[in-house]
Parts: C-alpha cells; structure tokens; sequence
C-alpha cells in the first residue's frame, strides 16, 4: 500500500490532528512548568517528581515526534517556511533547557520555546487551509 492509498480528506485530518496534538503537548508542558514553579516554591513538595529530567526529555521527544511529522507534513503541502522555522527554533530553545540547571533560565528557555513551538502549529493549520 502506498503512502497515497488514502483519500486527501484523511490525510488532510491526521496531520491537522498532529497540529492539534502539538499544541495540546505545548499546553500540558507550560501547565507543568507552571505547576512545578507554583508547588515547590509555595510548599516544597514534589520536586524530586516535578523536576524529573525523564519528563522533561521524553516531553521533548515527543514534540520533537509530533512536529516533525505534522510541520514537515504541512510544509510539503504549502511550502511556508515560517511554521517550520519557528518550529525548529521553539525546539532548539526547549532543547537548550536541558542543557541548563533547574530555575529560571530553564524555565524561561522552556516557555518561550513552547509557545514558539505552539504558534508554529497555529500558523500550519492555517496555512494548509
């Protein structure tokens, strides 16, 4: 079977359902480093879970997974550089957060690479319209 076998209208559903997973991911990933920031500076609990790097590396494997497929997918289709470039800096930075010790730097580097990874779906769902 051919990667073709499919009707456009399913492949056009699965990658906006990637897009959609992408941001959903991006939404949970701020919803934890927001969470972690609130619980351990309020109360001082969970940060031997909370700060996990398993969770931070297998969050960014599987936006590294997702986007790949459904921004590579998307740029095939409208041939827009920006979804991709924004993608791929969004996950440069989320990248770059492992790399740095707990605390604000890395939550900044995180945040502002989720958000950029989320726009980065945004805009590819818009586009492949």
């Amino acid at each position: 079977m051919t990667h073709n076998a499919l009707p456009p209208a399913n492949h056009t559903s699965l990658r906006r359902r990637l897009d959609q997973i992408g941001i959903g991911l991006a939404g949970l990933c701020v919803l934890h480093c927001l969470t972690t920031l609130v619980v351990i500076s309020s109360l001082g609990l969970g940060g031997h879970f909370l700060l996990d790097d398993n969770i931070h590396r297998i969050g960014l494997a599987l936006a590294l997974g997702v986007a790949a497929v459904a921004i590579g997918w998307g740029l095939m289709r409208h041939r827009r550089m920006l979804p991709f470039g924004l993608a791929l800096v969004g996950l440069m930075l989320m990248g770059a957060a492992l790399v740095v010790p707990h605390g604000t730097d890395e939550l900044l580097l995180t945040l502002v690479g989720v958000t950029l990874v989320s726009i980065a779906h945004l805009i590819n769902l818009r586009a492949a319209r």
